[in-house]
Parts: structure tokens; sequence; C-alpha cells
């Protein structure tokens, strides 16, 4: 009787777990695309003008270069859009208040607002899918590459926006935060071009970016840009302790229930 009482808790559990990552999906996403389509295309609208000017200033040489970037720019921004949802529904909607009082933790919250925005940037990722195999012809390894490189910068840019949230009293301080570091982490940088097209000493203040790291990953497996087997080892290990590192700080500084 008590294993069966036992095995019904843990079904419940579970049952529950995954409809507070469906309520996540609904609340952030379906909800904001049935309501508000006008927000898909402001998503599109940063990776593919950097990508358009890009490819307009290099005549075309960068195009393929520039596809690359707009992936790892999408993946960025799409962490980072988490941070100015989070402070929304904590501050104005005062659900992150309901959650905290409830047994869901702060792991799986942030799970399914995660995956709510990957399926919000789902356009972006299917037009530059498009794009790349129409302009880079990369092999499978390759691809295999990049896609590691996107979900890494996605799980560091999700950690930082969810350290970022927990601190912001207002949606403005929160839309000021996610441009800011958008803008650090995915304009300035040579996430959109090679590296090499950066002066020396520059080079180094760009090395402060882990999007760099991610840019010559990918831009590495694809025959882009020309880098020793050395640099490219250094290159993950920098961008796997970029990420670590960052979800480590936000599980142990962030403020979930002291609120």
């Amino acid at each position: 009787m008590a294993k069966r009482k036992k095995k019904e808790m843990t079904m419940e559990l579970k049952r529950s777990k995954w409809s507070q990552l469906l309520a996540s999906i609904l609340v952030n996403t379906i909800y904001a695309m049935q309501n508000f389509p006008i927000m898909l295309l402001n998503s599109l609208l940063a990776p593919l003008s950097f990508l358009i000017v890009i490819t307009f200033v290099s005549h075309g040489a960068l195009l393929s270069v520039a596809i690359e970037g707009a992936f790892i720019m999408t993946m960025v921004s799409a962490g980072m859009a988490l941070q100015a949802d989070l402070s929304h529904l904590k501050n104005d909607m005062k659900v992150q208040d309901m959650v905290v009082s409830s047994p869901t933790s702060a792991f799986m919250y942030i799970a399914g607002m995660g995956i709510s925005e990957i399926i919000y940037f789902i356009p972006n990722i299917f037009i530059l899918s498009i794009l790349a195999v129409l302009f880079i012809h990369v092999s499978i390894q390759a691809a295999l590459v990049i896609t590691a490189v996107m979900a890494i910068m996605f799980v560091f840019s999700i950690a930082l926006s969810f350290l970022l949230s927990t601190f912001t009293q207002d949606i403005i301080q929160g839309w000021a935060f996610t441009t800011l570091v958008s803008t650090l982490l995915s304009t300035i940088p040579p996430v959109y071009y090679p590296i090499t097209y950066i002066p020396m000493p520059y080079q180094y203040i760009a090395y402060l970016s882990p999007t760099t790291y991610a840019a010559q990953i990918a831009q590495s497996a694809s025959g882009f840009l020309a880098i020793s087997p050395m640099q490219f080892a250094i290159d993950w290990i920098v961008l796997i302790l970029a990420a670590v590192v960052m979800f480590i700080i936000a599980a142990k500084k962030t403020r979930w229930r002291e609120i």
C-alpha cells in the first residue's frame, strides 16, 4: 500500500513538472504569438538586419560568415530576451511570487521559460537554416559543431538572464539590461565577420566576450577561419567554462526565495 501511494505521488509530481513546463510555454510564447504577432517581426529584425548590412558592405564576401553570426546572435537574443520576460512576470504580473511559494524549483521554472524562448525564436532559426543550406553548404560534422556552439551560448545567456532578472525592479530596467548585454555580446564582438578583420591590439578586447570564441569555433568548423588545433581546443574550453561559471554564479547569487 505504501509503495503504491509512493508511486502515485511520484507520477503526480512528474505530471506536475510537465504542467509547469507547458504553462511557461503557453504564458510566455503562445500568448504573445497569438496576441502580439508584431513581436515576431521584432525578433527577426536584429539578426537579419546585421546579416543584410554585413553582406552589402562586404559585397557578398562575408554572407556565409554572417549567416553563422546570425545563428549565434539569435541564441544570445533568445537567452537575453528571457531576462526582460522574467522581469515583467516578476515585477508586473507577480508570477514569480506564486512560483516561489509553490513546490516549483527555480530550475524547472527557468527550464520552462527557456524552452518558451526557443519556440518563440523558431522563425529566426528556420529562416537562417534555409539560408545556411543555400549559401554555406557545411558538412554534417560542421553543422553539429555549430549547433553545439549555439546551445552553449543559449545556456550562458539563460543563466545570465536569470541572474539579472532577479535584481531588476522594473520592466524598463529589464529592457535596458537586455539591449546592453545583447549589444556587448553579439554586435560589438566579431560574430558576423572573422576576428582577423580587427587590427591588433584590439583583438585582445574582442576576446573578453564569449561570443568571440563561439564565432571562431563556428567559422573554423566551416572553413571560413584558419586557426590551429590548439586554438580550436582553447576556444572550446573557454566557451564551456564561461557557460559553467555563469551557471554556477547564477545558482549561487540569484535571489529566488528571498524576494
